[in-house]
């Protein structure tokens, strides 16, 4: 498909810069089949879902993964992507042709790491030398690595270390926040487990490359990232269960949804999985797994934008983002929320 058909205009001042606090007093739009658009708030998601349904997060963990430093009087920057092993991370690089193979950057505080190899998308394998575990190495001279729409407008501060982490965080790896779920609460998830509504987590770390812009012209010719997830078969089978029960499974953010769609073939049975998942969700695809997602207002012609298309439709979903910024909701990572519900 064309790239061109997931473009739409989105004013400067929609994209937000903070979260809403509390957290669940963000707006959310409920998009649901072919009703009426309707404005409501996260806090209203258990009078919005069914006693049986079932919420699934991502419980992956932000690190600092965004550093500053320099290859000896260059100044460079290094946005981690992906973990390769314990000392071996990819990374993208800022001021690149300033940085070769075997080169040494700099990192501050002691952190050095070793340009290992370039890889046939400009990245770098960075391997980080010592023998502290590299998150020590990052929590001493890393940064939080706000999306660049964010980290373009400000500087990242102590604030974000708290606001760019969810509440279900636990596992270490993720250079993005699975930012659907920053909206929960303790309250919040009270009331849905008052009303019934069951919650499960999987892991999926989050790559920089969620962050790629398409610069194909059709989305044939997309090259999509790989991130390394996780499910385990206690879940997978407590997932199974629910939905042969009769309640729906609710995917809390994009990666969930990616993930649990990898996990599940065409006879609909969620699976065990380890390893990675370089899925791809556009118009025309069958979902397998999932019956709905709650998810934030996405980028143009993005490949999170085609995603809330295949699954409710391209023309619905221009329609509900033209409401969305006619009525002056948040976008992007800190913005608002969406219930998208087939």
């Amino acid at each position: 498909m064309r790239v061109d058909l997931f473009d739409f205009e989105l004013p400067n001042e929609r994209i937000a810069l903070r979260p809403a606090r509390p957290r669940d007093a963000a707006r959310m739009l409920l998009v649901r089949g072919d009703e009426p658009l309707a404005d409501r708030h996260v806090r209203d998601l258990p009078d919005l879902l069914q006693p049986g349904d079932v919420l699934v997060f991502n419980d992956t963990r932000v690190i600092p993964a965004q550093l500053e430093g320099r290859r000896g009087e260059a100044k460079i920057g290094a946005t981690l992507h992906k973990r390769v092993d314990l000392r071996r991370w990819q990374a993208f690089i800022r001021n690149a042709k300033r940085l070769r193979v075997d080169e040494v950057a700099e990192f501050g505080g002691g952190v050095t790491a070793i340009a290992e190899e370039r890889l046939a998308d400009g990245s770098f394998i960075l391997f980080f030398e010592g023998e502290e575990p590299v998150e020590v190495l990052l929590e001493r001279a890393g940064t939080m690595p706000l999306p660049p729409y964010i980290a373009g407008k400000r500087e990242t501060d102590a604030q974000d270390r708290e606001d760019y982490q969810t509440m279900f965080a636990k596992e270490d790896g993720a250079v993005a926040a699975p930012t659907a779920a920053l909206h929960f609460t303790d309250r919040l998830m009270a009331s849905l487990a008052e009303r019934g509504i069951a919650t499960e987590t999987l892991t999926l770390h989050v790559g920089a490359g969620t962050f790629l812009p398409v610069k194909a012209d059709d989305t044939d010719d997309h090259q999509m990232h790989s991130e390394w997830g996780r499910i385990e078969q206690d879940t997978a089978d407590r997932l199974n269960t629910a939905r042969a029960k009769g309640g729906r499974i609710i995917a809390v953010g994009t990666t969930s949804l990616r993930l649990l769609e990898s996990a599940t073939g065409a006879d609909k049975v969620i699976r065990p999985f380890v390893g990675d998942t370089d899925i791809f969700i556009t118009p025309g695809y069958t979902f397998n797994a999932i019956d709905g997602l709650m998810t934030n207002f996405h980028l143009p012609k993005s490949t999170l934008f085609m995603l809330v298309s295949a699954l409710m439709g391209r023309e619905r979903m221009q329609q509900a983002y033209a409401h969305a910024i006619a009525e002056e909701y948040r976008f992007y990572s800190y913005g608002d929320s969406s219930l998208l519900l087939p």
